[in-house]
């Protein structure tokens, strides 16, 4: 966030003659110069806009700010739910693309966790449990099942899905896991343009890469059902 900082500045309005002007100026020179003084550019004065600005959550603390705890507090549910999909997938699927698929999501999204979740302990910071067969994760006034992340399964949804397979589980793991990815390229993508911590801009460039790729691929996938 970009902060403004008021500069007022009193003008020394001449009375009459030049003259009379000059010394006025003169005496000004001579005095506190509080008009011109850079006394408002203080650090006291910086570290109270700053503080204020942390005081409202638009500041930054240890380089990070309330986006990237927010993108971690949202992206481990997320991320736990899909791991929790993707492990259906080998004793459900029929197909040995699907079960290469759900294995490299299971791989490469339960180590983010872990990384997200050291960075919350680190910063002080609540994360979020672990709960329910479905893997999503409780948080303060959300449940997954009505969760305001996009792309999350209802129970029901995942209760469906763990009662299907062969090529029918295939196809309705790959209808949810593209919805799931591309909800969480849409919340990778508000981290990378709000974020300010650039282990989770890193980590957001990284999933909307490697999930965009997944979602073409699951997409393919379905096609040849």
């Amino acid at each position: 966030m970009a902060f403004r900082r008021s500069l007022v500045r009193r003008a020394v309005v001449p009375a009459a003659a030049a003259f009379t002007a000059v010394a006025v100026l003169s005496a000004c020179g001579g005095g506190s110069g509080h008009a011109d003084s850079p006394s408002d550019s203080s650090p006291s004065a910086a570290s109270s806009s700053t503080a204020a600005a942390g005081s409202t959550g638009a500041g930054t603390r240890g380089g990070r700010n309330a986006q990237d705890v927010s993108f971690a507090q949202g992206m481990i549910p997320h991320h736990r739910q899909a791991v929790a999909m993707a492990a259906l997938a080998p004793a459900r699927a029929k197909s040995a693309r699907v079960k290469d698929l759900a294995g490299k999501i299971e791989r490469a999204q339960d180590p983010e966790i872990t990384t997200m979740s050291g960075w919350l302990k680190a910063w002080g910071e609540t994360v979020p449990d672990e709960h329910g067969a479905s893997g999503a994760g409780s948080m303060p006034g959300m449940h997954h099942s009505g969760s305001s992340m996009p792309g999350m399964m209802s129970d029901d949804d995942m209760a469906e899905l763990k009662d299907l397979a062969g090529a029918r589980f295939d196809k309705a793991f790959l209808d949810m896991m593209i919805a799931h990815h591309q909800g969480a390229v849409a919340m990778a993508r508000t981290e990378q343009t709000r974020g300010s911590y650039g282990p989770a801009r890193k980590m957001a460039e990284s999933i909307v890469e490697s999930q965009s790729a997944e979602i073409t691929r699951m997409r393919k996938l379905l096609g040849e059902q």
